[in-house]
């Protein structure tokens, strides 16, 4: 099943990666049009979903992400929109002439067939197809079973949208069996995958990393850090703090733990606890000093990304040992120092290893739409070809032309 989704996506990519900007925008505009007006039937298989989550006994947290409604598939429907007014990214290109007379090109080209697999949320289906499409690519999408009904009602609204332009409705596709063996075998297909995204949480990322024998970007775990230094103002500590672990603790770009100078850890954690009421804090010992009656932290607790409502507190003796805390259990995501010294800021900012550092915000603003990228594919934690939230340039790679009048070397 799987080489006959490969090879139909390959039909449809070169059909997709041919055409204009505009017919791919003609595309996007149908998709989000039909995401609106088939939402009944999303909403029915989100339901589905939801009921199987429950009987599990899945996470509040989780619920949350997994949950559609009319206004979440609004905002997807606009998400898809939103793209429609980026710029083409297949239209960029670079050209020189060389001394022997070649006038060479570099234009941006389609990766081919894009194969993402992902876990629990069912925006990703919509946000990926979108930007496969605009960018030109065929996908092959593989989500978690915790979502399969959503994803599937998902995936065959947008195929169809896609077909009623007069593209191929290959270009987006389903995998509907969720066992392991369909991810393992999606890794492995050379020839028929160009590029492989996995988004999730540690252990699916470490899987494909370690399995794959596709190309593959390495996105999403967030083990995102916020760190307090000696000067920082309390009220935007607090503010941030607050914003970073619950907004959304879900997603991966919120905050997991806090670091706290000692200097003034007897000042403001008490606030903190104060403020995180509904959070279950974590402390190393000093942190359990100050607070008491809190729970104490593993060296395990300190690796984690819980997308829950818990959070890890650390009191540190300085910012270079927050550095070096942040660089031993980060995961190259997002890590935040609230300080009013700029140069621990720049300390921070230049030795902290991650794909973004934020003074004095929440990391959750790590996000492809809050950079002005529009939707994004995901988080890019790796240092090749793509960091960060990957936009639709990271969706292409490139070709050169070279255009002559007989020259031989």
């Amino acid at each position: 099943m799987l080489k006959l989704m490969c090879e139909n996506a390959k039909r449809a990519s070169a059909v997709l990666g041919n055409c204009n900007g505009e017919k791919r925008n003609l595309a996007l505009e149908a998709m989000a049009k039909a995401l609106i007006a088939r939402q009944d039937e999303i909403i029915k298989a989100n339901q589905a979903d939801l009921e199987k989550a429950k009987e599990n006994g899945i996470s509040d947290a989780m619920i949350d992400r997994l949950t559609l409604n009319s206004q979440r598939i609004e905002a997807i429907s606009k998400a898809v929109l939103k793209v429609i007014a980026l710029p083409d990214p297949l239209s960029s290109c670079e050209e020189w002439e060389r001394p022997n007379g070649l006038k060479i090109v570099k234009k941006r080209v389609p990766f081919g067939v894009i194969a993402i697999i992902y876990e629990a949320r069912p925006n990703v289906t919509a946000d990926a197809a979108a930007l496969c499409v605009k960018s030109g690519n065929a996908v092959i999408l593989r989500g978690g079973k915790e979502a399969i009904n959503s994803n599937i009602a998902i995936a065959n609204v947008l195929a169809d949208a896609i077909s009623s332009v007069g593209l191929p409705k290959e270009c987006v596709q389903i995998v509907t069996d969720t066992s392991r063996e369909t991810a393992n075998a999606l890794m492995k297909m050379k020839g028929g995958i160009d590029l492989l995204i996995p988004r999730g949480g540690k252990s699916l990322i470490r899987s494909v990393v370690d399995n794959a024998t596709v190309p593959v970007i390495e996105t999403g775990a967030g083990n995102c850090h916020i760190y307090f230094d000696e000067s920082a103002d309390v009220k935007t500590a607090l503010d941030v703090i607050d914003n970073a672990k619950r907004s959304r603790p879900s997603v991966c770009n919120a905050a997991e733990s806090l670091l706290v100078h000692k200097n003034i850890a007897n000042t403001i954690l008490p606030l903190v606890k104060e403020r995180l009421d509904n959070v279950e804090l974590r402390g190393c010992e000093k942190t359990l000093e100050i607070l008491g009656d809190i729970t104490p932290a593993t060296n395990e607790d300190f690796f984690t990304e819980y997308n829950d409502y818990i959070l890890t507190v650390k009191v540190v003796e300085s910012t270079e040992e927050a550095i070096s805390h942040i660089n031993i259990h980060g995961t190259g995501h997002s890590e935040a120092i609230i300080t009013q010294n700029q140069e621990n800021a720049l300390l921070f900012c230049n030795t902290v290893d991650a794909a973004a550092v934020y003074v004095n915000a929440s990391t959750r603003f790590t996000d492809g739409e809050e950079f002005g990228f529009g939707a994004e594919i995901g988080i890019s934690t790796q240092k090749m070809h793509a960091r960060g939230p990957m936009g639709l340039s990271e969706m292409t790679t490139y070709k050169y032309v070279i255009n002559g009048n007989g020259q031989i070397r």
